[in-house]
């Protein structure tokens, strides 16, 4: 075998990730939000009334792992769940007045994060990586 560790495409997007989730967790601290439970809320703030089900879908997240962080953003202040009308057994996330409150601070450091990520990068490159991406991601699902 002639492929060392830091060739491995797989090392080298595995150590990005664990780069970008260090950097926006240092951020995101100081407003008790994990990046994780941070995407859930991103999604909320853009349209809100999600159910967890969507949520768990748009993630790519198991429903319960979802259900979790929901419970964890609930307890926090930040969104409430209640009983769909046509589906009692679903749950739709709202924003709470503190929960909208905290999207006026976060969002501008999602901002800044993805300028800081993108700095130096054509549009052209953005599209070409998101197609690779999207390739990968396709050739992992298609082996399980």
């Amino acid at each position: 075998m002639n492929i060392k560790f830091h060739d491995y495409i797989s090392i080298k997007i595995h150590k990005t990730d664990l780069n970008l989730t260090s950097y926006i967790k240092s951020k995101l601290e100081e407003f008790n939000l994990a990046p994780e439970q941070n995407l859930v809320m991103m999604l909320l703030w853009e349209k809100d009334g999600l159910t967890q089900n969507q949520l768990a879908e748009r993630l790519g997240k198991d429903k319960t792992n979802l259900a979790r962080m929901a419970s964890s953003l609930e307890k926090k202040g930040f969104i409430k769940r209640t009983s769909c009308q046509n589906d009692r057994r679903s749950l739709k996330l709202h924003l709470t007045e503190v929960g909208n409150e905290l999207g006026c601070k976060v969002l501008p450091i999602a901002e800044e994060f993805n300028r800081i990520v993108c700095k130096g990068i054509s549009q052209a490159e953005i599209k070409e990586l998101e197609r690779l991406l999207t390739k990968i991601n396709e050739n992992v699902q298609r082996e399980r």
